[in-house]
């Protein structure tokens, strides 16, 4: 199962020459993971809030199959491509109208017990609500 949700490219997200500046990809993947969260009921203002546990980027990848430009609006589809013990990875697509992929992201989250500072078991509530987005595949 993948969670879908719609975002634009925004004129700060390009470079002078126009499109996509090549950092802006991770932004928007990150855009689309709050969405995920939010949708998961798992608020990012919550998370923080808590300070609890965290889940902080330990690696990011990213894929560019066409040029994109301000306004161009995106599907992005987000998937879990793992589960681990102390982290999980989260795979993004970005698709144009009509379904033309444009590009693609991979970011993996570590938890990290904030009282201490060291990696943590992702907590429970956090594994259940990922596991149905898990892309077996």
């Amino acid at each position: 199962m993948e969670f879908t949700c719609e975002l634009t490219v925004r004129l700060y997200d390009t470079d002078a020459a126009g499109f996509l500046f090549y950092g802006s990809q991770f932004r928007l993947a990150h855009a689309a993971l709050e969405e995920f969260l939010q949708h998961l009921g798992l608020p990012i203002g919550e998370v923080l809030r808590r300070r609890e546990v965290l889940f902080p980027v330990v690696h990011a990848e990213a894929d560019y199959r066409a040029p994109l430009s301000a306004g161009d609006r995106l599907t992005v589809r987000v998937g879990v491509r793992a589960i681990g013990e102390r982290s999980f990875t989260i795979a993004y697509r970005f698709l144009l109208p009509g379904g033309r992929e444009a590009g693609g992201a991979l970011t993996v989250h570590s938890a990290l017990d904030t009282a201490t500072g060291a990696s943590c078991p992702l907590p429970e509530a956090l594994r259940a609500a990922l596991g149905p987005y898990l892309d077996v595949a």
